[in-house]
């Protein structure tokens, strides 16, 4: 298994007590000591709690955060990610900002994404993806 940065739909799902989700955590950290996760997602993450005072999710959220590694976006992911979204804009196919960005960090870090959004980071050439929910 190689190192993974997981997405946000991934880390939702975990959270939620998704049974395989959970499973293949679990499998990822008998392998290594954290997980990895962007600073994107750790924004999509607050800003889907905080709206709705979930204090009790949001702390548990924090712990985890506190727990693992967060990687932040630097200026070569950005490139990286405006190279991806120039690319798939010439071919037709775009894809969101936020998935771009998150895909720039996990190329930068050489690390496969791990989402259940498998149709738009399969668009991105260089990007291994895989989806731990099925």
């Amino acid at each position: 298994m190689k190192q993974s940065l997981i997405d946000t739909d991934i880390l939702s799902m975990f959270f939620k007590g998704n049974k395989k989700v959970k499973q293949n955590f679990k499998a990822y950290l008998d392998e290594y000591d954290e997980i990895n996760f962007s600073l994107i997602t750790y924004y999509e993450i607050l800003s889907g709690l905080k709206p709705r005072d979930a204090h009790k999710q949001m702390d548990s959220f924090m712990e985890f955060a506190s727990q693992n590694n967060i990687i932040p976006l630097t200026t070569e992911s950005t490139k990286i990610s405006a190279k991806i979204y120039a690319d798939l804009r010439k071919k037709g196919t775009p894809v969101d900002d936020i998935d771009l960005l998150i895909a720039g960090v996990a190329l930068e870090n050489d690390l496969i994404i791990v989402t259940n959004n498998t149709s738009h980071f399969k668009r991105i050439e260089a990007l291994k993806v895989e989806n731990w929910s099925i």
